[in-house]
C-alpha cells in the first residue's frame, strides 16, 4: 500500500510517500526564513508560498522513489488543525490528484500525525502509552489506550510551551522560531535563576507558562544587561522541567510504563536528556521521533493515514479544512 501524503499547515510544505508504514521518500520545504523577519508566520503569505512550492515537491518525491502517480494507492493531506489557507492547499491538491486518479483520499489530524511519528522508528510501539503532545500551541499529557482513542490528563490553561519558547525569546531578542534560539543561546549560559514552575501541587497535570513569560519580562526590566545566555538557559530550565515532571508523575500515576514525546519542542535537547534520565530512575520506557520528524513533516501524515487504510477509514471529498481540530477526530 503506497500513501502520497501532504502537510501544508503551518509554514512547512511537506510532501512523503509511504510503503506499508516505511518511509520511502520525505520532504519538507520550509520558510522559516521569510516569516523570521516578521517575529512570527504570516498566514497569507504562507498560503501562498505553499501553493508556489507544493507541485514542485510531489514531482520531487515522484522523482526519488522511482514512482508514478499512477502506482499510488492512497493520497492523504492534513485537515487539521492549522492555518484554514494553508491546509486549503495541501487538501485542494491531495484532494485533487485522488479524483483523477479515481484513489481513495484521507484526510488527517495532525496531532495525530506528531504521535505516530513514533511509529516511523518504533514500530513496535504499542498501547497503552502516555504521550507528551508539544506541538504549536498545543501542550497536552494524553494517555493513548487506543490507535485512535486518547484521554486528556493534563493540558496548558493559558500559553503553550512553543509559545512560551517563542515569547520569551522575542524579550531576549534571539529571533524566531524560539525554541532553537533560546536552546542555542542557553548552551552559552547557566540555569542560575530561579522561574517559576506553576500548578505544582500533586495530582495537577495541568501547565502554565503565561506567568513564567511575565516573569522573565520582569527580571529583565530590574536587571539590564544581564546575561542573555544564563536568562535563555534558565527559562528553558523552567520549562523542560515542568514537562518532564508532569509527564512522569502521570504516567506514574496511571501505571503506565511507556511514554512517548511528540510535537516541535520534542527536538528540545534537554528535554531528552532530562526524560531519559528520569525514565531510568523511575523504570520508564521513552520514545523520542527522529529530530526530523519532530517539526512538522508528511511522513508522519502519511503513516497515520496507513493506520486508517488498513481499517478502510477513507475521508469524503466533502472533507474540510478545520483550523481548531481536536483530537476528538483522527
Amino acid at each position: 500500500m503506497k500513501i502520497l501524503a501532504i502537510e501544508s499547515s503551518c509554514d512547512e510544505t511537506a510532501v512523503a510517500i509511504v510503503e506499508d508504514g516505511h518511509v520511502l521518500s520525505s520532504l519538507v520545504s520550509s520558510q522559516i526564513d521569510i516569516h523570521k523577519k516578521y517575529g512570527g508566520v504570516v498566514p497569507e503569505i504562507a498560503s501562498r508560498k505553499h501553493l508556489e512550492i507544493v507541485d514542485r515537491l510531489v514531482l520531487q518525491a515522484m522523482e526519488e522513489t522511482d514512482l508514478t502517480l499512477e502506482e499510488i494507492d492512497i493520497f492523504a493531506a492534513t485537515m487539521g488543525p492549522g492555518l484554514v489557507g494553508s491546509l486549503l492547499i495541501g487538501l485542494s491538491v491531495a484532494k485533487g490528484l485522488a479524483i483523477s486518479l479515481n484513489r481513495p483520499f484521507i484526510g488527517v489530524n495532525h496531532l495525530y500525525g506528531h504521535v505516530y511519528a513514533n511509529l516511523i522508528s518504533y514500530p513496535e510501539l504499542r498501547q497503552p502509552f502516555i504521550v507528551l503532545l508539544v506541538s504549536g500551541g498545543h501542550t497536552e499529557i494524553l494517555l493513548m489506550e487506543e490507535w485512535n482513542t486518547v484521554e486528556m490528563v493534563g493540558k496548558t490553561r493559558d500559553d503553550a510551551a512553543g509559545e512560551a519558547f517563542d515569547k520569551i525569546s522575542r524579550l531576549l531578542g534571539l529571533g524566531y522560531p524560539g525554541g532553537p534560539e533560546i536552546e542555542k543561546a542557553a548552551r552559552g549560559g547557566s540555569p542560575i535563576y530561579s522561574f517559576p514552575r506553576p500548578l505544582q501541587e500533586k495530582g495537577n497535570y495541568d501547565f502554565s507558562f503565561s506567568g513564567l513569560k511575565t516573569s522573565v519580562l520582569y527580571f529583565l526590566q530590574r536587571n539590564p544587561g544581564v546575561s542573555v545566555e544564563d536568562v535563555a538557559a534558565s527559562a528553558q530550565e523552567a520549562i523542560v522541567d515542568s514537562l518532564v515532571t508532569k509527564t512522569f508523575d502521570a504516567a506514574q500515576n496511571l501505571a503506565v510504563d511507556k511514554i512517548a514525546f511528540a510535537g516541535g519542542v520534542a527536538a528540545n535537547f534537554l528535554l531528552r536528556e532530562r526524560a531519559i534520565e528520569m525514565a531510568s530512575k523511575r523504570g520508564i520506557r521513552v520514545f523520542f521521533p527522529p529530530i526530523d520528524m519532530c517539526t512538522d513533516n508528511a511522513a508522519m501524515i502519511a503513516v497515520a493515514a496507513y493506520e486508517k487504510a488498513k481499517r478502510r477509514l477513507y475521508s469524503p471529498l466533502s472533507t474540510n479544512a478545520v483550523p481548531y481540530l481536536s483530537l476528538d477526530v483522527f
